[in-house]
C-alpha cells in the first residue's frame, strides 16, 4: 500500500505544474515564518503578517482541486506541510549554531542576536498549531470545494468563484480556529470569545484577498483543462473524478 501511495505521488507531482507546487510550498513556508510578526491586534480582529500570504495557499488548493480533485489538493498540502516542517527543523538547528546575525553588528547588542535566534528557531507549540491547522483546513477546503463543484459547476467563472469563495471562507475559518484553540487559547491567554470572533474576522479578511486574484486562478485552472495538463493523473483517477463531476 505504501508503494502505491509513493507511485501515486510521483504521477501527481509530474502532473501538477511545478510552478503551482512551488508557489504553494513557498507560500506555506513564508507565511509560517511571517506569522512571528503581528500585523494588527484588536479585541475582535487579530492578524499576523502570515495573513499576507495565507490566501495564496488556499487559491492554489482551489486550482488544483478544480483540475485534479480534492485528494490531489490534500496530497499537495501534505507535501507543503512536510517541506515546512523540514525548513522549521533547519531554522531551529541554525538558531542553535554559534555566531552572530548580521543585525548584531549594526547594534552591538547580544539581545538582538538572541531575539533573532528565538524568532528563527520558533516555538514547538506554534509549529504544532500551524501544522494541525493546515492539515484540517486543507481537508475541509478541498472537499467543500469539490462538493459545491459537484452540485453547481458548469465551467463558468461564476461557479468557480462560488465554490472557491465558500470553501476558502470555511477553510480559513477552520485554519484560524484550530490554530487559535491550540496556540492562542492555551499559550497567549485568549478568551473563547476572542478565539471565535478572531477566527471569523480573520477568515473574512483572508477571503477578501483571494477574491482579488481568483480570476487569475480560474484562467490558469481552465487552461490546464483545455491543454490537457496533468492528463496522466486525471486518467488514472478518471472514475473517481467523474463520480464527483
Amino acid at each position: 500500500m505504501f508503494k502505491d501511495i509513493i507511485e501515486d505521488y510521483k504521477v501527481l507531482l509530474r502532473s501538477v505544474p511545478a510552478s503551482t507546487v512551488t508557489v504553494f510550498v513557498v507560500s506555506v513556508i513564508l507565511m509560517n515564518l511571517l506569522a512571528n510578526k503581528e500585523l494588527v491586534s484588536f479585541p475582535y480582529l487579530a492578524l499576523d503578517c502570515g495573513f499576507t500570504l495565507s490566501w495564496i495557499a488556499f487559491l492554489c488548493q482551489d486550482m488544483i482541486c478544480k483540475r485534479f480533485g480534492p485528494k490531489a489538493s490534500v496530497k499537495i498540502s501534505i507535501l507543503a506541510l512536510g517541506c515546512n516542517l523540514a525548513v522549521s527543523l533547519l531554522f531551529w538547528l541554525v538558531s542553535l549554531a554559534p555566531g552572530m546575525w548580521g543585525a548584531y553588528y549594526d547594534t552591538g547588542l547580544t539581545e538582538v542576536n538572541s531575539a533573532l535566534n528565538a524568532t528563527i528557531g520558533g516555538s514547538w507549540y506554534v509549529v504544532l498549531g500551524s501544522s494541525a491547522a493546515m492539515l484540517c483546513s486543507s481537508f475541509v477546503n478541498s472537499h467543500v470545494n469539490q462538493f459545491i463543484g459537484h452540485l453547481t459547476d458548469d465551467g463558468s467563472f461564476a461557479k468557480f468563484a462560488l465554490r472557491s469563495y465558500v470553501s476558502t471562507g470555511i477553510g480559513q475559518f477552520v485554519d484560524n480556529l484550530v490554530f487559535a484553540l491550540i496556540v492562542s487559547y492555551n499559550f497567549f491567554g485568549w478568551t473563547p470569545v476572542q478565539v471565535i470572533t478572531c477566527s471569523i474576522t480573520g477568515a473574512l479578511a483572508e477571503l477578501a484577498c483571494e477574491i482579488l486574484l481568483s480570476p487569475v486562478g480560474f484562467r490558469v485552472a481552465s487552461g490546464w483543462e483545455r491543454e490537457g495538463v496533468g492528463e496522466a493523473y486525471v486518467q488514472k483517477h478518471a472514475s473517481e473524478l467523474e463520480a464527483r463531476a
